[in-house]
């Protein structure tokens, strides 16, 4: 029966902290609007999101390769996912992504989409096959909307 009890202590100790990231993470990522993206001249200041680095470093700590969550926002419930893994296929708007375990997820991008590369603001097409990323996003239905893709530095 210990047996048991530790793996059931250990999968809820890990459900805690990946619900943990997750909810320190998503709503940064989730609340921003559908609206148009800014202007390329506007700028946002480094204190428009107080916190922010501290929930995605948060996400970071957490040793998941991917996930989902609901989250409720004021227009209702949305389904926010993550993953982590390599690039395996990038084309057009699309990207594709496989994790450590196997899944493998298609990531649609558009305007909106966040590309952060060696800490600094990039492009898609700055991304290359077999670069490991985080991609930060939400579903509807089948399809993977990506909100952020982040290529972390080299060591």
């Amino acid at each position: 029966m210990r047996t048991n009890r530790k793996t059931i202590a250990a999968g809820a100790g890990a459900a805690g902290l990946l619900g943990l990231g997750l909810y320190l993470a998503v709503p940064a990522a989730a609340n921003s609007s559908p609206s148009p993206s800014p202007s390329s001249t506007t700028t946002a200041s480094p204190k428009a999101h107080p916190g922010h680095g501290k929930r995605m470093a948060a996400l970071r700590r957490a040793r998941g390769v991917h996930g989902e969550a609901t989250v409720r926002r004021k227009d209702g419930f949305h389904l926010a996912d993550w993953q982590r893994g390599k690039i395996t296929g990038i084309s057009g708007t699309t990207l594709t992504v496989r994790s450590a375990d196997g899944a493998s997820w298609t990531w649609t991008t558009n305007s909106s989409t966040r590309v952060r590369k060696d800490g600094a603001k990039s492009a898609l097409s700055s991304l290359a096959n077999g670069a490991q990323v985080f991609v930060l996003g939400e579903r509807t239905g089948d399809t993977r909307t990506a909100k952020l893709v982040r290529e972390p530095k080299k060591h």
